[in-house]
This record gives structure tokens, sequence and C-alpha cells, in this order.
């Protein structure tokens, strides 16, 4: 497995919030994104999701609670759980979840 410097793999992306899949593990994917200070609408998926703040922070909105995620920090986000991103996350974040099956 190569090495992956997250912090250098985030800033050539050409927007923000659009991840990058960086590399496999089983069925688990492994996605790099550069956040920015806009927010990104909620969201929610059927599969449980970690967001590894590598860089920076990120902001996000579960139901009325703000939850800041510092560098070094992973927030689990729970299958079926609503989130978005608020105005002021910056940074480098890595996503780890599993592709969705098939229709």
């Amino acid at each position: 497995m190569p090495l992956l410097p997250f912090e250098l793999l985030s800033p050539p992306l050409p927007e923000p919030w659009q991840s990058s899949l960086v590399g496999r593990i089983g069925p688990a994917r492994i996605k790099v994104l550069r956040m920015s200070p806009q927010s990104y609408p909620e969201e929610t998926h059927d599969y449980d999701e970690g967001l590894l703040v590598s860089q920076g922070c990120l902001r996000l909105g579960i139901g009325q609670a703000t939850v800041e995620v510092q560098a070094g920090q992973m927030y689990l986000v729970p299958a079926g759980e609503a989130h978005c991103v608020l105005p002021g996350s910056h940074g480098t974040l890595v996503i780890f979840d599993v592709e969705p099956p098939s229709a």
C-alpha cells in the first residue's frame, strides 16, 4: 500500500467538497477532499461513514447540535443520520465508507 499524504492530495482537487477515491480496504473506500468555508447541504446515507479531519476543522450540523471535529479527530456518522456541513470548515477531510449496493 502506498503512503497517502492527505494534505498533499486535497489542494489540487478542482472543487471543494468533491471527494476523490484514494484507496480501498476490502469493501471500504478511502476518499479525500478539500474543505472550504462554504456550507454543504444536509444528506443521509444508508451506510456508516467515518469523517477524519487530517488538517483544519470540520463544522458539522447534527440535528440541532454543532459538532466541531478538529485535526486528528474522527466523527462516526451512523447510517441514516442526517448531517450537514456548517459554514467555517477548512482543511483536509478523509472519508471512510462502503460502496452503496448496485441497483
